[in-house]
């Protein structure tokens, strides 16, 4: 889902539906993604989660809350809770407006249902802030054949987004400014057992998205004959289509170790192609405990309305300085560790973990420039990089 999935953490707090995009990506972390597996139903279990970013003068910060049930043998119910706490001083709000805090609460529900060899899946999610909504729904069916070695997943998503614009003057939003965007998300996923120690996804996306699709705050700057340049509002098309296509491969070691690779490619209408590759280990020490490593590598090309610096005001019919249209690379090295704990039980808990994840990532920008670095002239400033920690602390407990 590049560019999304790469500005998933770094991004994210500066583009709000980046953002929300993060949002789903984290909670189907805990637990309510698509299955690619055979057709069971997901274990009963609670999760909590604690989240920090930290990174280009932005920190977010919140927790999460998940809950799973099986009703019979049939159904599984699941409910989550997640919420972001922001500060922004990143370098758009810094160069062109001031430094702001907000919160945002996302809520989902949804259920898994079994039938026969079919998993079916079904999730509503309403994510609210004080100047973005946005409501979506998502239908998925993952089907096993072939004795449980292949499962073909389909999956539907709509989501409906309403974005307004914080008064310039006094608090609250400006009545005169409210703006909508749908978008709709097809998925098609293949998972194949290779033989007892290798198994291979491939995963396809489809994503539509139309309406008001720029942020409201963000500016473009252009040359003013004077030697300097002034600032206009940014304008993006109303319609944008991307596809990504993913494989990833895992291998497990003889000594229950495992090795996993990935690799996604995206291409979309407004010209930006990009590249994701990642490799992890995952160790196993003793009983209790599991520890891992990975590291990833992203790559992107400018969208074709793009620029840092536009040759005079109204350039072209689209105009867009954010950085994430840019072209830019970046470098991902991730950390984790786990304890089990319960593993015969413990009251009514089957069994638990205690997880704790650590993300350091660099980007690298190679047309958005630092305009906080006085002394150039326009288009010559120093080009614009940051680096960025994630952290993840969570539990889970089966019941």
């Amino acid at each position: 889902m590049a560019p999304r999935e790469e500005v998933a953490v770094a991004a994210a707090a500066t583009d709000k539906r980046a953002r929300f995009h993060w949002g789903l990506l984290a909670a189907g972390a805990l637990g309510f993604c698509l299955p690619l597996t055979a057709a069971v139903l997901p274990e009963d279990r609670a999760d909590a989660l604690y989240h920090a970013y930290s990174g280009g003068g932005l920190e977010v910060n919140g927790p999460s809350y998940l809950a799973r049930k099986q009703l019979g043998k049939y159904t599984s119910l699941f409910g989550n809770y997640y919420v972001d706490a922001i500060s922004s001083a990143s370098i758009d709000v810094v160069t062109t407006a001031s430094q702001y805090t907000e919160r945002r609460e996302e809520k989902t529900l949804g259920g898994d249902f079994l039938y026969e060899k079919t998993l079916f899946n079904l999730s509503f999610t309403n994510s609210e802030e004080s100047d973005f909504s946005a409501r979506s729904a998502a239908f998925g069916i993952s089907h096993s054949m072939f004795g449980d070695l292949t499962t073909v997943s389909l999956g539907y998503g709509q989501g409906w987004d309403t974005i307004r614009r914080r008064a310039t003057t006094g608090s609250g939003t400006d009545p005169d400014f409210e703006k909508k965007a749908d978008r709709q998300r097809y998925r098609l996923g293949l998972s194949q057992v290779l033989s007892k120690n290798a198994l291979i996804n491939l995963n396809y996306e489809l994503v539509t998205d139309e309406g008001y699709l720029n942020n409201p705050y963000r500016s473009v700057r252009f040359l003013n004959g004077s030697g300097g340049y002034d600032y206009q509002s940014e304008v993006y098309p109303n319609t944008r289509t991307s596809h990504a296509l993913g494989l990833k491969v895992l291998y497990y070691l003889p000594y229950r170790a495992a090795v996993h690779g990935e690799v996604r490619g995206f291409m979309d209408t407004w010209g930006i192609n990009a590249l994701i590759g990642e490799v992890g280990y995952v160790h196993p020490l003793g009983k209790d405990w599991t520890f891992e490593a990975s590291y990833r590598y992203y790559t992107q090309s400018r969208a074709d309305f793009y620029s840092d610096l536009f040759p005079r005001q109204d350039a072209q019919n689209y105009l867009a300085r954010d950085k994430e249209l840019s072209t830019y690379v970046s470098h991902g090295l991730g950390l984790g560790a786990s304890y089990h704990f319960a593993q015969r039980g413990w009251g009514f808990i089957d069994k638990g973990s205690l997880n704790l994840k650590y993300n350091y990532m660099q980007f690298n920008y190679q047309d958005f420039r630092d305009l906080r670095v006085e002394g150039y002239t326009p288009g010559t400033e120093p080009l614009y990089s940051f680096s960025a920690h994630v952290l993840r602390l969570f539990i889970s407990i089966w019941y």
